[in-house]
């Protein structure tokens, strides 16, 4: 198949997913996707010499239209710039990624995760788990230095994907060491996504029925062995949670793997 021959089917294939876009909209961002995939980079100007070759035009015609496809509204050329929303893409991508499921695969797995751009910028990122890879489907871009402010933008992605999962898929939310909070893990309860969140070991736990509170690491062997069992984390009283903790902790690991969630202890197990 020639470049142009995909071209034209990337086009049609991105008209037809992403139909909250205009057809002009969608057709400059199968342009710019087409041409990072095909330059294995995302350098506005690699892909615009790539872009003018294939169709003929100027490199800086092209790299003027796909630069203005990022701009606010009121920042593009004539009377009608038109702005993308582009929270309102991000129900589209995840029945997007979906449509490419098996039939009898109906689970989800997403993951919470941040990229820096040194202290300047965060970029606050929900992807699909899918072998392997973490597919992009709902993100933010926040000042690199307030942390505190990231709740509002996490809470926000995740209502912005949440009535697109078909009625009957399991939905597992995953986030690493230093993205766990008792906010975090009580939205995702509430939207009937189970959580499995990872924390720190230095923490401290109790039983159900017990009153003592020792440090979280020492709730497994470093053997091999994997835990799973009901109990409340960490001491203060705000912070408490009621959970299912998931421990394991691999021979070769300097730190056990202790994960939360609100699945019982025969529904879930932590496995290296």
């Amino acid at each position: 198949m020639s470049h142009h021959q995909g071209l034209e089917q990337w086009i049609e294939i991105v008209s037809r997913q992403m139909r909250q876009l205009s057809k002009t909209q969608a057709g400059v961002l199968a342009l710019y996707s087409f041409g990072v995939v095909m330059m294995q980079s995302s350098g506005l100007r690699k892909v615009s010499v790539f872009v003018g070759a294939l169709l003929g035009r100027k490199d800086n015609s092209v790299r003027q239209q796909l630069g203005e496809f990022c701009y606010d509204g009121d920042d593009k050329r004539g009377r009608h710039g038109q702005e993308v929303e582009v929270t309102a893409c991000f129900g589209a991508l995840v029945r997007w990624i979906l449509g490419g499921w098996g039939s009898s695969e109906q689970r989800l797995a997403l993951a919470l995760d941040a990229t820096s751009l040194g202290q300047r910028f965060r970029g606050l990122v929900l992807s699909g788990v899918y072998r392997g890879c973490a597919i992009p489907v709902a993100w933010a871009i926040v000042a690199g230095t307030h942390a505190a402010a990231w709740r509002w933008h996490w809470l926000g992605l995740l209502d912005s994907v949440a009535g697109y999962v078909p009625t009957g898929w399991t939905v597992l939310v995953l986030a690493d060491r230093g993205w766990y909070a008792k906010w975090l893990f009580q939205h995702l309860v509430d939207l009937h996504g189970p959580p499995l969140l990872r924390i720190h070991g230095q923490g401290q736990f109790r039983r159900r029925h017990s009153t003592s509170f020792p440090v979280l690491k020492t709730v497994v062997e470093h053997d091999g062995t994997a835990r799973h069992l009901e109990l409340v984390c960490f001491k203060t009283p705000k912070a408490q949670l009621s959970c299912t903790l998931l421990a394991h902790w691999h021979s070769a690991c300097a730190d056990p793997w202790l994960i939360v969630t609100d699945l019982l202890p025969n529904q879930a197990t932590a496995a290296g």
